[in-house]
């Protein structure tokens, strides 16, 4: 791999000069999913392509869902079968071609507590089960008793379970994902810039012809143009939307989505738990040395940027948990929260969890495409079709999106990799579970970290106040992931903020000494960095105790925004 498509401190000076000198056939604003996305079916159509984002990639919806490919249970009961067709499809793209080093097959049991269970349950992922038949999973449907049931999940509590179903969903780490997608584009040749703030549209008669792009970093403002302009903002869609004018064809509304992280030894059971509440369903997802508990579906209307989690959210997860655990979660169990937002189409339903997750194009000016609603599974689809708006506008003919044969960086060559893993093991000296570790975070681009290790041994240990990640993840977090602040270390490139009981805290000011060379930080830019971090977690876990949204996310609101000049906008 050559240092071009490395998403590095240089390569990202490198690109921005590039955007404020070149005009591109396709700019994309947001670096979720969905953005990242577009920016690398674009490139790998022939277009020349760039892709800014105001904070970090994924910062945003895209590194807090409930880290699932799946199809969607919820939107057969919505009868919505080309949505759960779609996302099947897609889940077996990811898990089979796509980026089988990050997401990975995982067994669910979904509890029967009714005597009509059996046959409503049954009938309901049965469809789901032949609707998905060879995509991407290992085995179809199991109708499981009592007596396995309480072998497969001992931690159930077995008044009130009285059999159960098993199946398969894909799990995969969504920020890594989002950002892999990012670096994926940028081998391609696309210009990727994170702490990239759109500050206003450029147009030309009643046409776009491109942005005007604040580098919250070095501070300095330029235009960028470009023939074709995709929002891809998300939740933020409105927004930016408002630069132009006015509102587009549709609206959306943010629906707020909580996740508790418990540790691994609190629920004995050997599979993932699915079951339906009053307003959503509930999930008890394997996450590692945890599991993540999830998820609410609750409308919101307050910062987009850093929505809170709080006092109900959690109590109202921990009490759905608990009608089915025999030894039930407290508020001390849990490790991490976060809370993020769903940008759902505004539909008639009061209710955000019957809004559609379907997705929507349009362009509203020539020259501007934006696409929002859509799930994280059908990223590649929702991605495709604002490519293809876009390029509509064109002069000239462009090819049909490829992005379904394209892997990610990292899974050319991982199964073979998995299978030498023992191999690896013995000829670079590191314990079996920490190169399957690193296989299943970065595939076969993990040779770069051992090469790092090589040159740098001291890189080889362990985070002192993060044991399950090594100190190598931290520095090729900036070195070649994009990674420009302690945030997007700790909260997105690894997941050390929810997973450790501190919240990151005693890594902080480690991970700031490792990476502090490769940023050009002194030793009072150090102190900024370890003391937002510091106050960002106080203020997370200040505003998961009160009661609701509006005390919550004032409370959140108490810890501000590391990126200089950043506003809730994406």
């Amino acid at each position: 791999m050559t240092i071009s498509e490395r998403l590095s401190p240089r390569n990202r000076t490198a690109a921005l000069a590039r955007l404020a000198e070149e005009e591109l056939d396709v700019l994309v604003i947001g670096g979720g999913v969905v953005g990242a996305g577009a920016a690398l079916d674009a490139v790998t159509r022939g277009l020349k392509v760039g892709l800014v984002e105001a904070r970090d990639y994924a910062a945003g919806t895209s590194s807090r869902s409930s880290k699932l490919f799946h199809g969607g249970l919820r939107y057969l009961e919505q009868f919505d079968f080309h949505l759960v067709f779609e996302a099947l499809r897609e889940r077996r793209l990811v898990l089979g071609t796509l980026c089988p080093h990050l997401a990975r097959p995982v067994p669910f049991i979904y509890p029967l507590e009714k005597r009509i269970d059996r046959a409503y349950v049954g009938l309901g992922i049965g469809v789901y089960d032949v609707m998905g038949a060879g995509r991407g999973v290992p085995g179809h449907l199991r109708h499981l008793g009592r007596r396995k049931t309480a072998e497969s999940f001992p931690s159930g509590k077995r008044s009130a379970i009285r059999g159960a179903i098993r199946f398969y969903e894909g799990q995969v780490d969504d920020a890594r994902h989002t950002m892999m997608l990012a670096r994926t584009a940028a081998a391609y040749g696309a210009l990727c810039v994170n702490s990239a703030r759109v500050t206003e549209f450029l147009r030309e008669g009643d046409r776009i012809a491109g942005v005007r792009v604040r580098d919250l970093e070095g501070g300095g403002e330029f235009a960028v143009r470009a023939q074709q302009v995709v929002n891809a903002a998300g939740v933020w869609t409105d927004e930016i939307q408002e630069m132009v004018g006015g509102r587009g064809q549709f609206q959306v509304r943010a629906s707020k989505g909580v996740h508790l992280v418990v540790p691994r030894n609190r629920i004995n059971s050997a599979t993932g738990v699915i079951t339906r509440t009053e307003k959503s369903l509930l999930f008890i997802i394997p996450w590692g040395s945890h599991w993540i508990i999830g998820t609410t579906d609750t409308e919101w209307h307050l910062d987009l940027a850093h929505p809170a989690a709080s006092r109900d959210d959690i109590d109202y997860l921990l009490a759905h948990a608990n009608s089915l655990l025999a030894d039930p979660l407290t508020r001390e169990d849990v490790v991490g929260v976060y809370a993020g937002l769903r940008p759902l189409l505004s539909g008639e339903s009061e209710a955000t969890s019957k809004l559609s997750r379907e997705h929507a194009v349009a362009s509203p000016v020539r020259g501007l495409t934006v696409i929002a609603g859509g799930k994280y599974t059908t990223y590649r689809v929702m991605a495709k079709d604002a490519v293809d708006s876009a390029v509509h506008g064109m002069e000239r003919t462009v090819p049909p999106s490829i992005t379904e044969r394209i892997p990610l960086v990292g899974a050319e060559g991982y199964v073979a990799a998995h299978n030498a893993r023992r191999l690896t093991a013995e000829r670079t000296g590191l314990p079996l579970s920490t190169v399957e570790h690193l296989l299943g975070r970065y595939g076969t681009l993990s040779g770069e970290l051992f090469e790092l290790m090589t040159d740098q041994p001291d890189l080889r240990e362990p985070l002192a106040g993060a044991p399950e990640y090594l100190r190598a993840e931290a520095y090729y977090a900036v070195s070649h992931e994009g990674a420009l602040h302690l945030d997007d270390v700790l909260c997105r490139r690894t997941r050390i903020s929810i997973e450790v009981p501190d919240r990151g805290v005693a890594a902080a000011a480690e991970v700031a000494e490792i990476v502090a060379p490769l940023l050009g930080w002194d030793a009072a830019h150090v102190e900024r960095e370890v003391s937002h971090y510091r106050l960002r977690v106080e203020a997370e876990r200040e505003s998961q105790e009160q009661l609701d949204d509006r005390t919550a996310d004032a409370a959140r609101l108490g810890a501000p925004d590391v990126r200089v000049g950043t506003t809730s906008m994406a």
